[in-house]
């Protein structure tokens, strides 16, 4: 799994979970250790419907083992909520974050840097939810504590740094939200090289901003950038290049070059239309903003 190679692990996680349990029982605390690295392979396989049930599962084992307020429970019910968090169902996992954040918290004090990683889950699920007043504190405590623990230029930092201009851009604040998405983008950079596919995620989110600033000019040099890393990463058939490939046809079309922008757009079609089928959500928005270039 730590290779990226998740499909590979699931079988030997399957066999290891099977051994576990007819020695030690359904209820032994190793059992849940089992579960949870299996869910954990399939949600990274894009399997979450049935990663859920084997982490409701090892948080049940884990809290009757170990009592409501151990650290390893926090962990299962961040994990739990996570899975709840990719099915659609942020409402659901807000309390399990919650009482992960008050387990973690009160097991670690409030400046260790789990507790950032509690507080940014929260935070996402609230954002999802629409709650980004909400959201906005939590984001801007989990990256004190994370810059605290580990300095200004950690790539941990770059990630607090981009979800809380996530949410700052959400709620129209984005004066707040450019200098930190560019101060994410130049620590991502530093730390990880400029081809990177991380720096892609940095540099469209820079864009979008300037975008949405009417700044489409600076934009879009960006846009084509982050299109470049993530095909050269990913190849091209891959849904996030379909991502980058409507960000830059959108800011080529304000820009009034519909000719280069209609093909991107045609391009972005294709690869999310094989990837996810016809009825996708981001089918509809990409015929949208095609037929809105169409139109200027």
């Amino acid at each position: 799994h730590a290779l990226g190679r998740p499909g590979e692990a699931v079988p030997l996680e399957q066999r290891a979970l099977a051994i576990t349990e007819a020695a030690y029982g359904p209820d032994h605390p190793d059992l849940a250790i089992r579960l949870g690295n299996l869910a954990n392979s399939l949600h990274a396989l894009g399997r979450p419907g049935e990663a859920v049930p084997l982490f409701e599962r090892a948080v049940a084992i884990t809290e009757a083992a170990y009592g409501p307020d151990h650290p390893d429970l926090a962990i299962g019910l961040g994990n739990l909520a996570n899975g709840l968090h990719v099915l659609g169902l942020p409402g659901e996992a807000v309390p399990l974050e919650q009482r992960a954040l008050a387990i973690t918290e009160a097991a670690y004090g409030p400046d260790h840097p789990s507790v950032a990683i509690r507080l940014g889950n929260l935070a996402s699920s609230f954002h999802a939810l629409g709650r980004l007043s909400e959201a906005v504190p939590l984001k801007q405590r989990a990256l004190a504590i994370t810059e605290a623990a580990y300095g200004p230029d950690h790539p941990s930092v770059a990630i607090r740094l981009g979800n809380l201009a996530n949410s700052l851009h959400a709620l129209g604040r984005l004066s707040e939200a450019v200098p930190l998405e560019q101060r994410a983008l130049a620590i991502t950079e530093a730390a990880y090289g400029p081809d990177h596919p991380d720096l892609a995620i940095r540099l469209g989110n820079l864009a979008s901003s300037f975008y949405a600033l009417g700044r489409r000019s600076e934009a879009v040099p960006l846009f084509e950038r982050a299109l470049a890393i993530a095909e050269a990463a990913y190849g091209p058939d891959h849904p996030s290049v379909a991502i980058g490939l409507g960000n830059l046809a959108n800011g080529l079309g304000a820009l009034g070059r519909r000719s280069e922008a209609v093909p991107l757009f045609e391009r972005a079609l294709a690869i999310t239309e094989a990837a996810y089928g016809p009825d996708h959500p981001d089918i509809a928005a990409l015929r949208s903003d095609l037929s809105y270039v169409l139109k200027i």
